[in-house]
């Protein structure tokens, strides 16, 4: 096992949280967006992640391979999936430009599957794995400083 196993696996629960936080973001700013390029209302997105496999898919720039026991485990992003299963909200408004004009929704406008507090919850838990990690990373540096200073005696 190598010195930096440890920032390594911490350093993917960063980048992943990172990017969990920065699509939480964007489903808050899109809360009342009722038309989109695509057509029709925004749809909430997610981040999807899995551990990381066997094969990591990058190498410690800092050690030899003979020496490198390997990234460690971690997680990956897998992809930023669109919530299709969650209904559209509708909200009676017959003055709104996207209003259904015709069929039983009449005058009813679709607004996008954004819960705010449900994003909230999200961006505390994202925000709190995000420090966890960024804890892990300081612990990690300062036992390879304190292993520098007992070697220097």
């Amino acid at each position: 096992m190598g010195i930096f196993t440890s920032i390594n696996t911490a350093a993917t629960g960063l980048a992943a949280n990172r990017l969990r936080m920065d699509t939480i973001a964007n489903n808050m700013a899109n809360v009342s967006t009722t038309r989109t390029a695509e057509g029709g209302p925004f749809r909430r997105s997610r981040v999807i992640m899995r551990p990381v496999s066997e094969t990591p898919f990058w190498r410690s720039p800092f050690l030899p391979d003979s020496m490198d026991g390997g990234i460690g485990k971690g997680v990956r992003v897998v992809e930023v999936q669109e919530d299709r299963e969650t209904p559209l909200r509708l909200v009676y408004d017959p003055t709104h430009p996207d209003r259904i004009l015709t069929g039983p929704n009449t005058d009813y406008v679709e607004m996008p599957n954004v819960d705010v507090v449900t994003e909230m919850v999200d961006m505390i838990s994202a925000s709190r794995a995000y420090e966890m990690n960024a804890a892990i990373i300081e612990g990690a540096k300062m036992m390879f400083q304190r292993a520098l200073d007992i070697g220097s005696k």
